[in-house]
């Protein structure tokens, strides 16, 4: 498929995340294919220093694609599998790289039947990207990604070469991606407490991110992560030292009134310690919480 050392790209949801890795690419010279579910003329992206506007338009129709692409990166959020399946379809050939951009640890096995029987590679984004009010996306810090070091990285390493966002090849994928886990399991405090990132300053939050993270990592370690004892610290640090007004997308969909990515954030840390019968008290009322925010009813 792969005719030139610069792959074609297509990008499925052109959300925050989306809207980075389409702002990179197109500043590049190497504007993506960009499918989603509402029509839009362009995307814009912005921080501290620059306005990035990557020209549409954004596809909603899969029957209107007419070839198969290198690498398609997916960046819907684990509530919107189903409805990326038509566009896989469209957009992938046998050999077609797909990049799942989401939370989570689960994203090969979730998004392997919807693959044409090209590599299906997860990944860890580290950069905080918000949606503002006016459609456009902040981007809060420097883009980066993780990928495991497995077939189809050198195909996203190659379309991503040369742009501001950086990819790192991990042969330990499995402890850097729970350990992303650990932050984006306590990020769902952010939901159901209704704050941003400012919350962290008081103690008492501070102390059940630390238990909460704690309970994680146990979990984490049982599923084969190497992660020493340090990390829950870390993290609450981490959160301590954000900007009070940094939000994150589960706070953002709570207040939008959409489904929350609950069981890839929170669940998995339940269901997994089940099956390693590890205690999890803490997700045993987190999760409950937010999957009742979520999906209600009520």
């Amino acid at each position: 498929m792969m005719t030139s050392e610069i792959p074609t790209v297509a990008l499925i949801g052109p959300g925050a995340i989306g809207t980075t890795i389409a702002a990179v690419l197109h500043e590049a010279g190497r504007t993506p294919t960009i499918c989603g579910r509402s029509m839009r003329d362009y995307l814009e992206l912005r921080d501290d220093d620059r306005r990035v506007v990557v020209p549409g338009p954004v596809r909603i129709d899969p029957a209107e694609i007419n070839n198969t692409f290198d690498l398609v990166f997916v960046a819907v959020k684990s509530t919107q599998v189903q409805s990326a399946a038509r566009w896989l379809a469209a957009l992938c050939g046998t050999k077609t790289v797909v990049c799942v951009l989401q939370n989570g640890v689960e994203q090969k096995s979730l998004f392997a039947r919807y693959s044409s029987g090209g590599p299906v590679l997860p990944s860890v984004v580290w950069f905080p990207a918000q949606r503002e009010s006016d459609g456009s996306v902040w981007l809060r810090g420097e883009p980066r990604l993780t990928l495991p070091d497995a077939p189809g990285a050198s195909v996203v390493q190659s379309a991503l070469r040369g742009t501001r966002c950086s990819v790192d090849v991990a042969v330990d994928f499995t402890s850097l991606a729970w350990r992303k886990l650990l932050q984006n399991a306590v990020a769902g405090l952010m939901a159901l407490a209704g704050r941003r990132a400012g919350m962290f300053s008081r103690t008492d939050i501070a102390n059940l991110s630390l238990a909460y993270s704690q309970e994680c990592l146990e979990v984490a370690r049982a599923e084969g992560a190497i992660l020493d004892d340090g990390v829950p610290q870390e993290i609450v640090d981490k959160f301590q030292s954000f900007p009070a007004d940094l939000s994150t997308s589960i706070l953002a969909d709570r207040r939008a009134g959409l489904p929350l990515e609950w069981d890839s954030r929170n669940g998995v840390v339940l269901r997994r310690g089940r099956w390693h019968g590890i205690p999890t008290p803490i997700s045993d009322l987190v999760v409950p919480l937010l999957a009742a925010a979520s999906d209600g009813p009520g």
